[in-house]
């Protein structure tokens, strides 16, 4: 990439913004590894290492240990890995695209109510009794239903050409869903039965332990960037508005519904695989802002890769802290991303 076009927007330079990819890509791979190596049962990092050699399971038989080592790291602790980096990466993306999108910095991905309509369809699936892949396409399919009827009340400001904001709009119309959706959410909890609604909560708060197929949300990561890394340079001259931006000749109206679907498919395979994980899609955007700027060029792939890690940092610290149990996933965001979404507010009135 042009070094000169690096510094367009921000005045980072390209060896800055390469030290810091490569800084969040050791540290999610530090991560990485700690996932697989530790929890109730501590492995060590060539046990580890042993167990993922494609190999290795014919030379277990011999061993009990190593027959263990084998089905805590590929059978538990990899898919679950996996999922929390996928969870993290495809959150923060989606929140990096919606601040875009309604230039609003306190917008994230269950503000449009994609996180409740998954939650309503999969508590209903839990109090049914289906099986796991049940409530996760229930899920998904809760999830995709408010993102269409997102879309189809929000139409016209999506696809408005005059050059006022319609932004705020939007971003209405996306909380009185995700309004709506909560009390749905409260009058499933109150009519479940008691032998379910422990599970239903566990998952309302985010919840690894069924990310034993990890690849959608992968596939699902990957699609996103390679939707919308290539937009990047309009999406900063749209960041300016849409008046300047369609004086630059951005097709704004496509630009703005190509930004709305990739968000939401990507929120919406975060919460069908790792249940309602707050905090990541706004947290880790604002603090990767201190090292970047806005550059959306270098924003979107330190936002998959900062995600990434923090989701899988958090997994670690709820299935370590208090091993043999768990906690929910959420519930370490949240602990975590409050004070810290507090400290960079006080930062910037400063």
């Amino acid at each position: 990439m042009n070094r000169a076009a690096l510094r367009l927007t921000t005045g980072v330079s390209a060896q800055r913004a390469l030290a810091i990819w490569c800084g969040l890509a050791v540290l999610a791979l530090i991560v990485f590894v700690a996932s697989l190596a530790l929890g109730s049962v501590a492995l060590g990092p060539l046990r580890v290492v042993s167990a993922l050699l494609p190999w290795h399971a014919d030379m277990a038989s011999s061993s009990s240990s190593s027959d263990l080592a084998i089905e805590i790291v590929r059978t538990l602790r990899l898919p679950r890995a996996l999922a929390g980096f996928a969870c993290g990466a495809l959150l923060a993306v989606a929140g990096s695209l919606l601040q875009v999108l309604l230039r609003n910095p306190l917008a994230e991905p269950y503000v449009l109510g994609v996180s409740g309509g998954a939650a309503s369809f999969a508590l209903v699936a839990m109090i049914a009794g289906c099986a796991w892949w049940i409530v996760d396409a229930s899920a998904f399919a809760g999830a995709f239903a408010s993102i269409l009827l997102v879309l189809g009340l929000a139409r016209r400001e999506l696809w408005r050409g005059e050059p006022q904001d319609a932004s705020p709009r939007l971003l209405l119309t996306g909380a009185v869903i995700a309004a709506g959706w909560g009390a749905v959410i409260t009058l499933l909890l109150s009519v479940a039965p008691e032998s379910r609604l422990r599970g239903m909560l566990f998952w309302l708060t985010g919840d690894l332990n069924g990310g034993g197929m990890p690849w959608v949300a992968l596939i699902a990561l990957v699609v996103a960037l390679v939707m919308i890394v290539p937009a990047a340079a309009q999406l900063n001259v749209l960041l300016r508005g849409d008046t300047a931006a369609q004086a630059l000749g951005v097709p704004v109206m496509r630009l703005r519904l190509r930004v709305y679907l990739v968000a939401s498919l990507a929120a919406a395979a975060a919460v069908t695989t790792g249940g309602t994980i707050g905090f990541v899609g706004l947290v880790v955007p604002h603090m990767l802002r201190l090292a970047f700027g806005n550059d959306q060029r270098m924003l979107l792939p330190a936002a998959a890769l900062g995600g990434g890690l923090t989701v899988m940092a958090a997994d670690l610290v709820a299935r370590t802290v208090i091993a043999p149990a768990q906690l929910p996933v959420g519930v370490i965001t949240a602990l975590a991303g409050v004070p810290v979404f507090l400290w960079m507010l006080l930062r910037r009135r400063r």
